[in-house]
């Protein structure tokens, strides 16, 4: 979650008006909103460029079902076409790998290896299995490695697919036994038994040679012994080291949940597997090997010369716990994020060094380091510390073609690009109180393309910037872009945008181009139906709501009447969205799109909608994401008390009328407005709420409230089943019975508090077939019907 700050002037005029509410033949209703959104049209989900350039190919949800169809269309615009047939079979992918001189492309198709000539359009198939191949990369001399689980193999022209690199996590069958008296004297009592064995290890090692001399056999197996599970790895691109991530096979992982499924196929009662609680236990510590193909051997890269490894940034609430110090070094991980989905090792083109990132398990520290394979060690390139959290965002990494490296960091309080020249300190190529992501390298491989939101917050555009740093311009003009890739030639961008009302779609757009000059972008879809389109919807007014708690300024979406009658006071209804680290005050399409739809009806109902990025949302720089350290729920209330009084006093609203909602981490605030600022709030509808943040996952809750036996004063001071006392106004609790991310037994344990304390004015509503997300219609009515008639029974 990111911020930074501009002025209200710097906004557009159109942005700063509120849309009217149109009338339309027929009214919304709370069906409407809350029906399968198949109603409104499938987003683009996916989008990639064709070999040539000339066509792009993308991925659009079947109406009524699951199914993903791919279609075409052409950079110049006209009917996209689905792919069907045959044609499928000459379909490209999403994220290619070329090789140097970009002739070449291989990626990923139905987990098969495919390989495309840029210059002749041939498409070559590598690989045709059911395994699932992974990570392709060319190397010198047109050599292209990939992964198969976590066997390395290689594929040249001509010379077809062999395996590239062994390692296992056993024993080595050569490798001596322990000493052992009674062995030792059977071998030298039973000649048979000695000459047997003598000629197993003559064998064995006769073939081992033949196998180096003649290179016909694959290379020989690095085996790591068997106390280790094999995590991750990665092979240079031309095949002689691999870089291989351990960490021990009978670790401590914790006590894993079980959930209860009731309305089962089965007909009875079953029990689900589920993720462990925060702090039982901490992620295992990992371990980093580098292999020399060639001669198998493993060496161990040692993280003791980390610059802080050994320091404790948790000692004095260690103490205050009265836990033990800590001993030697902090343990670390390789990982870029925390649902491991980010690449956390890379290689450079020409094989010569690898970029590894390391994380403390504590996540106060964050280490780029580079491997020179000559040397076996890790050189530090540059570290990111972080008294609250690093975050897990923002930790894209790679190589320049002339050995330099490139990074995103937050070092400056926001997310910016860096270029490590050599073995140089990384400099800044850009800046300011806004962010870059999702960076990529052009085809010249001196120009950075990457998402910027310079005019505002919520205003997301493709930029672009030498390597050498100078001018940032911005390529598009599009205001709520969601994603972009580069043409193979390196001359357009294809880019996925949205709006507030307009699912991502995808648009070309001239990389040359001033971004201002909308000649130069061509938009090839718009998926919305009919029904969706003709619907003339309240356009959100983004607003900034002054902090009375120093936090500048809050960015908003309010929706209210086109006219106000003088003198009229009118409901208000305030929503908190979920995920915490999210923007959802943005110029794109909505995560909470329905519940958009849902404030247009309440709008035309007569209440007014606040919509708020808190502290602790994305797009807002590191300070903003961190606020919430150690006492999660205390800015964010503050920030939402603040938006009340922006409401009374600019957009008549009335204080004695206004409600609260939200899901997820929007339910857990509501908690909290309705349990620590009593009569504030009239009603509130906490929608899968964590009530007690020692039952949430390790990955969320340890960067922000450490650990409960580490820091049980953040754990009772952030979780809202301590405030339940303070209940006094309307509460609906709705909660999907099988929720795998926040466990209905967080409801449960907030009803039985409740009963204890003989609360009244509450009600629980459990929904047996819905997980975190709802996906029935049915579900998302009953739910919405209960907030609609709880707002009208309380509020109007």
């Amino acid at each position: 979650m990111r911020i930074s700050y501009a002025t209200l002037a710097a906004l557009p005029l159109a942005l700063l008006v509120s849309g009217a509410l149109a009338q339309t033949a027929q009214p919304l209703t709370l069906a409407d909103t809350m029906a399968d959104p198949d109603w409104i049209g499938p987003p683009v989900e996916r989008a990639w460029w064709a070999w040539d350039g000339q066509r792009v190919q993308y991925q659009l949800k079947r109406d009524g079902g699951i199914i993903r169809d791919t279609w075409q269309a052409g950079v110049a615009g006209g009917t996209p076409q689905r792919l069907e047939g045959a044609a499928r079979a000459d379909i490209d992918a999403i994220n290619p790998a070329f090789d140097a001189q970009r002739a070449r492309m291989a990626f990923i198709r139905n987990g098969d290896v495919f390989v495309r000539d840029l210059r002749s359009g041939a498409l070559t198939q590598v690989t045709r299995s059911n395994d699932t191949e992974s990570r392709p990369q060319f190397g010198p001399g047109g050599n292209l490695v990939f992964r198969v689980d976590n066997q390395w193999y290689q594929w040249r022209a001509g010379q077809g697919v062999s395996l590239a690199a062994q390692v296992r996590a056993e024993n080595d069958p050569a490798k001596p036994p322990k000493a052992d008296v009674l062995r030792d004297y059977q071998l030298a009592t039973i000649d048979t038994l000695r000459n047997d064995r003598a000629a197993r290890d003559a064998a064995r090692e006769q073939d081992e040679a033949w196998r180096m001399s003649d290179g016909t056999r694959a290379p020989k197996p690095v085996y790591l012994g068997d106390e280790v599970e094999i995590v991750d790895s990665a092979l240079s691109p031309d095949g002689r080291y691999l870089l291989v991530v351990t960490q021990a096979k009978k670790g401590e992982a914790g006590a894993a949940g079980k959930m209860p499924k009731y309305v089962t196929e089965s007909g009875y009662e079953e029990f689900e597997e589920v993720r462990t609680r925060v702090g039982r236990n901490e992620p295992l510590p990992q371990k980093l090997w580098l292999v020399d193909v060639a001669n198998a051997k493993a060496s161990e890269l040692k993280f003791d010369k980390l610059p802080g490894i050994g320091d404790d940034p948790l000692a004095a609430l260690r103490k205050s716990a009265k836990l033990d110090p800590l001993k030697g070094d902090r343990p670390v991980r390789i990982e870029a994020n925390g649902d491991g989905s980010g690449a956390s090792i890379h290689w450079s083109d020409d094989g010569r060094r690898a970029a590894v990132l390391v994380r403390a398990i504590d996540n106060k520290d964050r280490w780029l380091t580079s491997v020179d394979p000559a040397k076996a060690a890790l050189d530090t390139r540059h570290r990111l510390t972080d008294k609250a959290w690093v975050g897990w965002d923002f930790n894209d990494f790679g190589w320049l073609a002339d050995g330099g490296l490139w990074l995103l960091s937050e070092q400056s309080g926001y997310s910016h690009l860096y270029v490590s020249d050599g073995g140089g300190a990384p400099r800044a190529i850009t800046s300011g109180k806004w962010e870059v992501s999702q960076p990529t390298l052009g085809a010249d491989g001196k120009t950075f393309f990457f998402l910027c939101n310079r005019k505002w917050p919520g205003d997301y555009e493709v930029c672009a910037v030498d390597r050498g740093g100078g001018a940032v311009r911005e390529v598009t003009a599009l205001d709520g872009v969601e994603s972009f890739s580069v043409s193979p030639d390196g001359g357009k961008l294809l880019v996925r945008y949205s709006s507030s009302y307009t699912p991502p779609q995808v648009a070309v757009v001239d990389v040359n181009g001033a971004g201002a000059d909308a000649g130069h972008t061509v938009k090839l879809t718009d998926t919305r139906k009919d029904e969706f389109k003709k619907r003339e919807w309240i356009q959100p007014e983004y607003v900034q709501v002054p902090s009375k708690h120093g936090a500048g300024v809050v960015w908003g979406k309010f929706y209210g009447p086109k006219n106000y009658e003088p003198g009229k006071k009118y409901p208000i209804v305030m929503f908190v969205h979920g995920a915490g680290y999210l923007q959802n005050v943005s110029n794109r399409y909505p995560n909470y799109f329905r519940e958009q739809m849902f404030h247009n009806l309440l709008v035309r109902e007569g209440y007014v909608v606040l919509d708020l990025d808190y502290r602790a949302s994305e797009g807002y720089g590191r300070d903003w994401r961190t606020a919430i350290y150690r006492q999660m729920g205390y800015p964010e209330l503050e920030d939402y008390l603040d938006g009340l009084d922006w409401l009374v006093a600019n957009k008549q609203g009335d204080r004695d009328r206004a409600g609260i909602y939200g899901g997820s981490y929007g339910g857990f605030m509501t908690f909290m407005a309705l349990f620590r600022e009593p009569g504030k709030f009239k009603a509130g509808a906490a929608l899968r709420p964590v009530s007690d943040w020692s039952q949430y996952n390790h990955e969320y809750t340890s960067n922000i409230l450490n650990t409960p036996e580490l820091d049980p004063q953040a754990y009772k001071k952030s979780s809202p089943i301590e405030y339940a006392a303070g209940l006094k106004d309307h509460l609906l609790i709705a909660h999907g019975m099988i929720d795998d991310n926040v466990f209905f037994k967080d409801s449960v344990m907030m009803t039985q508090r409740l009963i204890e304390l003989r609360k009244d004015k509450w009600e629980i509503a459990p929904y047996p077939l819905e997980r975190h997300g709802f996906t029935h219609p049915d579900a998302w009515y009953d739910e919405y019907r209960r907030i609609h008639e709880l707002f009208n029974r309380t509020l109007k």
